[in-house]
């Protein structure tokens, strides 16, 4: 049994998707429809496609689901178990090429580069995804009648806070160098972001955005290289938890669940042109208190590294990027889970996988 079975097969797991499938959202308008979701086989996108087809079973929605990837090896080891069911289908396409029409009543844009050694690595490749990506999914949705887009862009918009500010709303706008590799990430949803607003203006398109924090949780890729889920993997293993700074940097979180939760929310009920936060429930805390979490969790130490020179070239340098979701709350969304039942359940989840290799 692939990993992710094994992770499905958990109860735990298994309520949780239940729960997000049960959630008081606007299903109807999904009813017969078909959703279109990038990025479908990572973090996010796994959840989105295991909420979506859950509820299909149980409320029979109807609701026809295209899975998007590059990748159809990695689909059959992530969606395997949905590639029977007459309402799926995975479409093996890189975003960056245009895409044949496809009909589509709703468009989910997760494909990205989401990683520090993935921009360090393939920097040019990051922006692609972000603007040649995003520019496709707008066309395919303008060439079409009454389809929705929703755009996962990120926290790392914000860059680092240029007036002292300690918690970012959705008007906040902080400083990033440009002229540095590590700025094609940021930049690139930052002008993803603005070519929702000319193609809204243009061309009509009807177009949502969602800004995550730091998201982690049970459906993380394995090579997934941020500090988080570094931290995750050694806690899995009951090993020490690798610090490669002092800790100091404050951030906000969000579990997978409560992420997929918070795309659905805006999806049904956010208003055309807006960008919503979306943070965890308690879940602003510095890298420091990340660390001592998982290794308490571990029952293991906290130990100081320095990073190479490549991994260094990846990470963001924003000391502190707390936000306010307080406009994602007057949509009527509530995160589930703060962030010690996100951490534990995610290494339970994780380390349960593991034990069935």
């Amino acid at each position: 049994m692939e990993f992710m079975e094994r992770v499905r097969e958990n109860p735990e797991y298994d309520s949780q998707i239940k729960a997000c499938a049960r959630e008081a959202f606007a299903w109807a308008m999904l009813k017969d429809k078909t959703v279109l979701i990038t990025g479908a086989t990572g973090m996010i996108g796994t959840v989105l496609v295991d909420i979506l087809m859950r509820r299909n079973r149980e409320h029979k929605e109807n609701i026809r689901v295209i899975a998007v990837g590059r990748n159809e090896e990695k689909a059959g080891k992530r969606l395997g178990r949905y590639l029977n069911d007459d309402n799926f289908s995975f479409l093996c396409q890189d975003v960056c090429k245009r895409f044949e029409f496809v009909k589509c009543d709703y468009i989910i844009h997760g494909a990205s580069n989401t990683h520090p050694l993935q921009y360090a690595q393939d920097p040019i490749g990051t922006i692609r995804a972000n603007v040649s990506g995003t520019e496709n999914m707008l066309e395919l949705a303008a060439a079409q009648e009454n389809c929705r887009l929703l755009f996962l862009s990120s926290v790392e918009v914000y860059g680092e806070s240029r007036d002292g500010a300690d918690i970012f709303d959705e008007a906040y706008c902080g400083y990033i160098d440009c002229n540095t590799m590590r700025a094609g990430y940021p930049e690139s949803k930052r002008l993803g972001e603005a070519m929702i607003q000319a193609y809204i203006a243009q061309k009509g398109v009807d177009a949502v955005i969602v800004r995550l924090s730091r998201t982690y949780g049970p459906t993380m890729q394995p090579d997934d290289s941020k500090a988080i889920a570094q931290f995750i993997q050694k806690a899995v293993h009951r090993m020490d938890i690798v610090l490669k700074s002092e800790g100091k940097q404050v951030y906000s979180y969000i579990y997978a669940a409560d992420a997929a939760r918070a795309v659905l929310k805006i999806l049904l009920s956010g208003q055309c042109g807006e960008a919503y936060n979306a943070a965890g429930l308690d879940s602003d805390l510095s890298l420091r208190e990340l660390a001592d979490m998982l290794a308490k969790e571990a029952g293991s130490n906290v130990i100081f590294e320095l990073p190479d020179a490549l991994e260094k070239s990846g990470y963001s340098t924003a000391t502190k990027a707390v936000l306010n979701i307080d406009k994602l709350r007057r949509l009527g969304w509530e995160s589930r889970f703060d962030m010690a039942e996100g951490l534990g359940c995610t290494v339970r989840l994780l380390r349960d996988a593991a034990l069935g290799e």
